[in-house]
């Protein structure tokens, strides 16, 4: 990319320009969704239910909210808000009221304090009349549910209590809308080309999204603003700052994020990141590097995020997730995409897995307490936890399957896109009428073998999840260290697609460190990391199939979930390691002769399939897909005389 007089320096590989016109390369597998088919914001909401929209009021009184007394600490909070709110070319931001705008001056509660409305100044510097901008500061839940009801369309409570809303048109991420500011810094330290889930952007282009995310909020009667934490591990945490428009998108941080306590938030200060969702609002689709109306834009070096044009409110959080892992390997941490458990003793287990290949089921255990379902770090102190609650998927979600978090689907529960019965407010989990990637946001505590402070000592074992469909993976092996690494790089698993004239076969699906669309780094460094903290803590490296045994899908069956909970089990125990083992051909894989509980005949896959030939043909298949797609990492150097990266290389299928 050229120097264009914004001040961004030539790269020195070049990028790629964004076609608008062309489609990219698939560069990940997410939770994104398709944008719902609806022509209007009625028909959206019609989706939501059963028969017809519930009754429940939309006008009449408004009540008012809780402040804080006028002390020096909230004059400097608002002051820091302000600053966050003003736009480059504003020298300060509006004036920040605390309160509702809405609420009446006239009204009288005891507990109650608030401001009259103020008129809006006149602004010279300003091409546009920005109003006082009422800012509603980490609210109650109880808060941000009346502000809900109250104010957005498609805001219901339902028969459990939970706050059921809708994310608009888009119900999944925009991974292919996502952009980062190249600059002289990132160019060299983020991962950028062939397989990088990371599309530039300039630094002129993000400040005219923010201008227009940033005079938007301004325009707004009132914001929601919360300050929060990040990571668990108190010498560690980030703070981070999010500004919205939306009381869904206010409660839903509110359960993401760490909830600071009152003498935490006296002392919050200046927040490390910002962001701005200004998701009500379309990008300008005519700006450079814009190919959609969406826009979410990341300055690494300004600490802020820009959102436009969605609404869907895990923008947010994964946005968040790629900031930890941009800033915490600077910490030499390593962030993870991964579910945590520990057992009574205190050993801790890290469980990898892409979509359906049993990470949340796996890692749920009534036995063991629960660390964290999805993002963590591992430093010199242990594993924490980056966030303070769950987002977990409710599509056909049954009180018998997930226990725990049906349970945790009550008042302060986010539930997003659902579809419910219009008397009863009972949710139809199995219905996808909005969309296949309904979700449920709370917060850690409400799983009850939630382990508070979300923190743990350093993993003994390390637990990579593949659901095979081809069948040819045994249901456990023990990895060397440069296995881990190769395995932990390729982060495979196989979905089965069926075709239009009925023929279904497995596809391959690679997803690298089991999180390429969060990824910043090149994924050799969070492997070499990974490896360099598995040496020095004796942390063990296992891959678990999850998938298929004698044949491939259609013919065999898939691994009795029993026997892969025998087999976490026996792992966490510490037994598999004094078991006996064999090694396979072509992926040189270490695999037990015996598991209690488990039938001996299937933990060398090839016992189980009938056709020996085809077990040979589709193990070669296998193994050549895994080749192809680790040729994208190939050319990268770790390691001194580049020793690290042979071993990883001589560590994969060996034809």
């Amino acid at each position: 990319m050229a120097a264009n007089g914004t001040g961004v320096p030539t790269p020195r590989s070049p990028l790629a320009r964004i076609l608008t016109d062309k489609k990219r390369d698939a560069i990940c597998h997410d939770d994104s969704g398709k944008t719902v088919k609806a022509q209007t914001i009625d028909e959206l909401h019609s989706l939501q239910k059963k028969r017809s929209a519930p009754t429940t009021p939309l006008e009449g009184t408004q009540g008012t909210f809780a402040t804080l007394s006028e002390d020096e600490r909230q004059k400097q909070q608002l002051q820091s808000i302000s600053a966050s709110l003003a736009s480059l070319t504003r020298g300060t931001g509006p004036k920040v009221v605390r309160g509702d705008p809405a609420a009446k001056s006239s009204q009288s509660v005891s507990h109650v304090a608030h401001h009259h409305h103020v008129e809006a100044p006149t602004i010279s510097v300003s091409d546009s009349s920005l109003k006082f901008t009422h800012v509603l500061y980490n609210l109650s839940p109880a808060e941000l549910y009346e502000q809900a009801i109250m104010y957005e369309k498609g805001s219901f409570i339902t028969s459990t209590g939970a706050l059921a809303t809708m994310s608009g048109a888009k119900t999944g991420r925009s991974p292919r809308d996502k952009r980062i500011v190249i600059d002289e810094t990132t160019q060299d330290e983020l991962w950028w080309g062939k397989g990088s889930p990371n599309i530039e952007i300039d630094e002129h282009t993000f400040m005219v999204n923010r201008e227009r995310a940033v005079d938007y909020l301004n325009s707004l009667d009132k914001v929601f603003v919360n300050d929060q934490f990040l990571n668990w591990d108190p010498q560690n945490r980030i703070k981070v700052r999010i500004v919205s428009a939306r009381a869904y998108h206010s409660l839903f941080m509110h359960n993401m994020c760490i909830r600071p306590t009152l003498e935490e938030l006296e002392n919050f200060g200046t927040p490390d990141f910002t962001i701005y969702n200004a998701g009500q609002f379309p990008c300008n689709r005519y700006t450079h590097y814009m190919t959609s109306s969406t826009s979410i834009d990341l300055n690494l070096a300004r600490r802020e995020m820009v959102i436009l044009g969605t609404q869907y409110a895990g923008e947010m959080k994964k946005g968040l997730f790629g900031v930890m892992h941009y800033l915490m390997p600077k910490r030499q941490i390593l962030s993870l995409h991964s579910g945590c458990n520990m057992g009574k003793d205190g050993d801790v287990a890290l469980f990898f897995g892409l979509s359906g290949t049993g990470k949340t089921t796996l890692s749920t255990d009534h036995n063991r307490y629960l660390i964290g379902d999805d993002e963590h770090c591992w430093s010199d102190n242990g594993v924490s936890n980056i966030e303070g609650g769950c987002y977990a998927k409710c599509i056909d979600l049954s009180r018998e399957k997930e226990p725990d978090i049906w349970n945790a689907i009550k008042f302060g529960t986010v539930l997003e896109n659902i579809v419910f019965d219009e008397y009863t407010r009972e949710v139809d989990y199995g219905d996808k009428s909005v969309t296949e990637n309904t979700r449920a946001a709370y917060p850690i505590e409400y799983i009850p073998n939630a382990k508070l402070p979300c923190v743990g000592p350093h993993p003994k074992n390390v637990i990579l999840l593949a659901c095979d469909a081809f069948g040819v993976l045994p249901p456990v092996s023990k990895l060397s260290l440069a296995q881990t690494m190769y395995h932990f790089i390729s982060g495979y698993t196989a979905l089965v697609a069926g075709t239009e004239d009925g023929i279904k076969e497995p596809t391959a699906t690679f997803s690298a460190c089991f999180g390429a669309a969060f990824i910043m780094l090149h994924p050799t460094k969070y492997a070499a990391m990974l490896a360099e903290k598995m040496q020095k803590h004796g942390a063990t490296g296992w891959l678990v199939n999850t998938g298929w045994s004698a044949g491939s899908y259609g013919t065999g069956n898939r691994i009795k979930l029993a026997y892969t909970r025998k087999i976490i089990d026996a792992i966490h125990s510490g037994s598999l390691l004094n078991a006996t083992y064999e090694k396979t051909e072509v992926f040189g894989l270490e695999i037990p002769t015996a598991i209690e509980g488990v039938p001996s005949e299937i933990l060398h896959p090839e016992n189980t399939w009938s056709d020996k030939h085809a077990y040979k043909n589709t193990l070669l298949k296998l193994a050549g897909l895994f080749k192809n797609n680790f040729e994208t990492f190939t050319s990268y150097k770790i390691g001194k005389d580049n020793k690290l990266t042979e071993e990883i290389l001589a560590a994969g299928p060996n034809f």
